[in-house]
């Protein structure tokens, strides 16, 4: 009998669950699996789907500890990729204007429809500051970025 524990080789990442501001949203994308994660994990295409990004870069291979910076709605942001489950998980974050900020994204894929869930955390002075307009500007920002890219990946 072997009695070695069996460790998770994939640990959920997840945003900061004590953050003033966290917005959980999911939307259904009739489209392939590998269209809609291409799509996401193109981070230096997003500026040609989503209108909300003027630019983004990803400094080498999408990978735990791999850098992007981009520019959405007039803030320049650094990013750190903290997690990449291929076709399942991609989790991000990083400080911007005084926002600490901890992304976390989900792809499930059931018969031709795939299940996008996006959850954002948002900490730090700027937020403890105005909790409830940011939690709304936030919302507003992820249901555009899941809209965006459900017609993306639907347009054929």
């Amino acid at each position: 009998m072997n009695t070695t524990p069996v460790r998770n080789p994939d640990p959920i990442q997840a945003v900061d669950a004590q953050a003033p501001v966290i917005v959980r949203l999911s939307i259904a994308v009739h489209a392939p699996l590998a269209r809609v994660w291409a799509l996401h994990t193109g981070i230096d295409a997003w500026a040609d789907w989503n209108p909300d990004i003027d630019r983004a870069v990803l400094e080498g291979p999408l990978a735990p500890g791999a850098r992007f910076s981009w520019l959405t709605h007039g803030l320049d942001i650094t990013s750190t990729v903290q997690q990449v489950v291929p076709g399942r998980r991609v989790v991000w974050g990083g400080p911007a204007q005084g926002i600490d900020g901890i992304h976390a994204w989900t792809f499930q894929e059931s018969g031709g429809v795939v299940t996008v869930r996006t959850d954002e955390s948002w900490s730090g002075p700027p937020v403890d500051a105005r909790p409830g307009e940011l939690h709304q500007m936030l919302t507003h920002s992820l249901e555009r970025w899941l809209r965006h890219l459900k017609a993306a990946a639907e347009q054929v």
